[in-house]
């Protein structure tokens, strides 16, 4: 059984000691603090959340998405965090435990690519289709095709957290090892050959380069280690992922409203299911438009899923701590056929719009161009170096800090590093650079 004296570690991944706490702001809330003025975060504010390059500023980006999802998730570390405290004597407090997921929550999604989750498939479709990726996979291992096969914007997270983001301090960011572990909602490789079981099994959540990273933070909170290099779940990245589920959910269904993709009937049923309180549905009374009475149904929807979410997190305790969990915390509730729905409604008729297709698709070929180019451009690098084309070395020099690599061994003999420092450049850009660059790369515009 896992620990919470453990588990809630404050020290930082990079440090041999825990640093002394502040009584005005604790490591947690420090880690949060970390991710919001970092570069990478802020770029989320120009990422797809439902509407890619929406040409309205009234849905949700990434950026508002990850606050909204912080938000919850700080109401849902606190209450599991009221509970905590009452059974186990600890130097904590409830809210520390919220900061943790509000940390997390913030950063879920901090690695995805432009054009979301569009962007990961583009990565996997340039993988497999490629002549310049096929070349590539003639000299790397299984476990490395994995890692770009099954190409994950949850590792790429990780590697910007644990690494990337003050990439010359071992660490990178230096969050504590708490919020490192709960931001790992699949704690395990994409080559893994006994992954977690359940939904903690669904992905995976760092590449082969930072194997090493994970497995100190993991030591440091004491994960279950299932096989070499797979864990169970931390107990509160199950709360990290019902913040995700609730705010993406709820939030996308409102958000498909303000876009004229569903009728405010449905989302009065649906969020009404969800409430299953008379009188506070009949709170809508009060507002006069249907935007108005659907901000409305969504906050009280939001308040009984965190009311239900904390339960399911008291109920099945002692299974989160074994590491026997295998369900969602959502699945848990008695909201879950309803949230279900109204992701199946979202799936039908919002996540499908003709727009959403059309940048989508455009989004495919954006990244197989991109890859093709820079990609090529490194491995002519590294197999020719000062004799290589002038094109290709001023396609290198587009990449920032690319010439700390290009001494590297590693870079230097091995095509899957070579693949991930390009997808580190590229997957860091906004939707609107990204779209940007690329028509300046095919001439199209300058």
């Amino acid at each position: 059984m896992m620990k919470w004296e453990n588990l809630l570690s404050m020290r930082r991944l990079g440090m041999d000691h825990v640093e002394p706490s502040q009584a005005k702001r604790s490591p947690f809330q420090q880690d949060f603090d970390r991710i919001v003025f970092s570069a990478p975060f802020r770029r989320l504010q120009d990422k797809t959340q439902v509407f890619p390059l929406s040409e309205t500023d009234f849905v949700r980006t990434r950026l508002t998405h990850s606050m909204e999802a912080s938000s919850i998730g700080r109401s849902l570390g606190t209450g599991a965090g009221a509970f905590i405290c009452s059974q186990e004597k600890l130097q904590i407090y409830p809210s520390d435990v919220g900061a943790v997921v509000a940390a997390a929550a913030l950063a879920h999604d901090i690695g995805n690519p432009p054009f979301g989750h569009a962007g990961e498939e583009a990565v996997q479709y340039w993988f497999e289709h490629s002549d310049v990726a096929a070349e590539c996979r003639r000299n790397m291992s299984e476990e490395e095709i994995r890692d770009i096969a099954r190409y994950e914007g949850n590792a790429q997270g990780f590697r910007i957290l644990a690494k990337l983001q003050n990439s010359s301090i071992y660490g990178g960011m230096q969050l504590t090892c708490a919020t490192l572990a709960a931001f790992a909602k699949y704690p395990t490789l994409a080559s893994a050959k006994i992954r977690p079981s359940g939904v903690a099994g669904k992905k995976f959540n760092y590449f082969q380069l930072d194997r090493d990273l994970f497995k100190e933070v993991a030591e440091e909170v004491g994960l279950i280690e299932i096989d070499k290099y797979s864990y169970v779940r931390h107990p509160l990245a199950f709360l990290v992922e019902a913040a995700d589920d609730i705010a993406y959910r709820v939030v996308d269904f409102e958000d498909g409203l303000i876009a004229n993709r569903i009728r405010y009937s449905e989302l009065f049923e649906l969020f009404g299911a969800v409430i299953a309180d008379k009188k506070l549905i009949d709170g809508t009374d009060k507002f006069v438009t249907e935007v108005q009475k659907a901000e409305y149904l969504r906050s009280k929807a939001i308040g009984k899923l965190v009311d239900q979410v904390t339960g399911a997190f008291v109920q099945h305790h002692d299974e989160l701590l074994n590491g026997k969990l295998e369900k969602s915390l959502i699945d848990c509730t008695e909201s879950a056929d309803a949230l279900n729905e109204i992701f199946k409604r979202s799936a039908e008729v919002i996540y499908t719009t003709p727009r959403v297709v059309e940048v989508v698709a455009a989004g495919f070929e954006l990244f197989s161009g991109m890859l093709d180019i820079f990609v090529a451009a490194c491995n002519e690098i590294a197999d020719k170096g000062v004799n290589a084309s002038p094109y290709s070395r001023r396609m290198i020099r587009l990449i920032p800090d690319m010439s700390r690599y290009m001494d590297s061994e590693l870079w230097l003999t091995r095509p899957y590093v070579r693949i991930i420092t390009v997808l580190d450049y590229l997957t860091g850009m906004s939707d609107s650079y990204a779209v940007s660059l690329y028509k300046k790369l095919k001439g199209i515009s300058l």
